[in-house]
């Protein structure tokens, strides 16, 4: 029997280069590649229309994302509530086929009882309230300070009730499907790993000559990870660092340019940046919040040599072993010190694969959420 699938993207899918579509972007891969026939839908703010999406979709539609103040509708998320076109009830109404839900941005008719008598799944990236009140810690805004503590405090209640419309829901990490069981009081929280665009490590044997932190620059979690590693770490530690990443503030390359020792590479290329990952000797690894998975984390652990991380990034992963742990500043300092010509081996490389086999097997995983929404024998129930 053919499978067929709504999924609904809080963003268009392509192309993968921000953490938020990666997951996204790769399950359409997998899914495809196990016959499963994909009717995407995305909300378009900015990345445009991607005829490429067809090479794994028989259906790709395209909605608006509402913006501006009008938006802000009582009980309702921002980032929810600018998602309502009512263009995508009615073409989800054209059949009865299963909706993949990605992102409590994407879960509005779900909210408005619009989905019921459908199997619903929902994917979840983080756990949304937690972030926004962890963004509204980090941020030095006072606007952004108020919205992102505001939009928590609606996210909170409204995941409350999301929790139990939904058939099942499926987080990234371990850490995330228990706390949504426990803060909810649900038990149809289940784990599936991010897909990812490697099925084998890309690691170098050897050393690298520096140091490296990557992100997009523009996220104030990114920057701010950033000036603490400048200034904590390397204002003293006199070994090459390299920050990379998306559109750096002037602020931060002015840091920057007080040390010699320390470079940006500003708006590298997809192909630079997998060049700057396999060719540092460390990949460093703080963050600030402690939801979700980041895609620097996986970028390293599969592409890169010595990985330095704190408990932040890689709790609920299970990769906490492909890393060295560092809690502060004088952690990460006596690792870096201790990895810089530390040779990475055959032997490393081997454990990492071994280790990344166990949660990040993307046809593996494809096929379990496959049976989760259809069932072993793949039929729909």
């Amino acid at each position: 029997m053919e499978k067929h699938i709504h999924i609904v993207c809080l963003d268009v899918p392509y192309p993968p280069d921000y953490g938020g579509v990666f997951d996204l972007y790769y399950k359409l891969k997998y899914l495809h590649e196990n016959g499963v026939s994909i009717h995407l839908h995305c909300y378009e703010y900015g990345r445009g229309e991607q005829n490429a999406l067809l090479e794994y979709c028989k259906t790709v539609q395209y909605y608006k994302r509402s913006g501006g103040w009008r938006q802000l509708t009582a009980g309702i998320p921002y980032i929810v509530s600018s998602r309502a076109d009512p263009a995508l009830l009615r073409n989800l109404s054209k059949d009865h086929y299963p909706v993949l839900l990605e992102g409590i941005h994407s879960t509005y008719l779900l909210y408005k009882n619009k989905l019921a008598g459908r199997k619903v799944i929902l994917r979840l990236h983080n756990i949304e309230f937690e972030y926004y009140r962890q963004l509204s810690h980090n941020t030095t805004s006072l606007f952004h300070k108020i919205y992102y503590t505001a939009e928590s405090a609606l996210l909170k209640r409204y995941e409350r009730t999301i929790a139990r419309k939904a058939g099942f829901i499926v987080t990234v990490t371990e850490k995330d499907a228990r706390r949504y069981a426990f803060i909810f009081d649900i038990n149809n929280a289940r784990y599936l790993p991010v897909f990812t665009a490697w099925n084998t490590v890309a690691c170098r044997e050897g050393k690298g000559s520096y140091c490296l932190y990557q992100g997009n620059l523009s996220v104030g979690e990114n920057e701010q990870a950033a000036l603490w590693l400048i200034k904590n770490v390397f204002s003293d530690l006199k070994i090459p660092f390299i920050i990379a990443g998306k559109n750096p503030s002037h602020s931060l390359k002015k840091e920057v340019r007080l040390h010699t020792h320390i470079s940006v590479a500003e708006n590298p290329s997809q192909a630079e940046m997998q060049q700057l990952v396999e060719d540092a000797q460390i990949n460093l690894l703080p963050s600030f919040t402690t939801t979700g998975i980041k895609l620097k984390f996986l970028h390293a652990v599969f592409c890169g040599r010595h990985c330095v991380a704190n408990t932040a990034m890689v709790a609920g992963t299970g990769m906490e072993n492909a890393c060295v742990m560092a809690e502060d500043d004088k952690d990460f300092k006596a690792a870096i010190q201790d990895l810089y010509h530390q040779p990475f081996t055959k032997e490393a490389i081997a454990f990492r694969q071994a280790l990344l086999d166990q949660h990040f097997n993307n046809r593996r995983n494809a096929a379990q959420l496959m049976e989760w929404i259809w069932g072993p024998a793949g039929l729909a129930d």
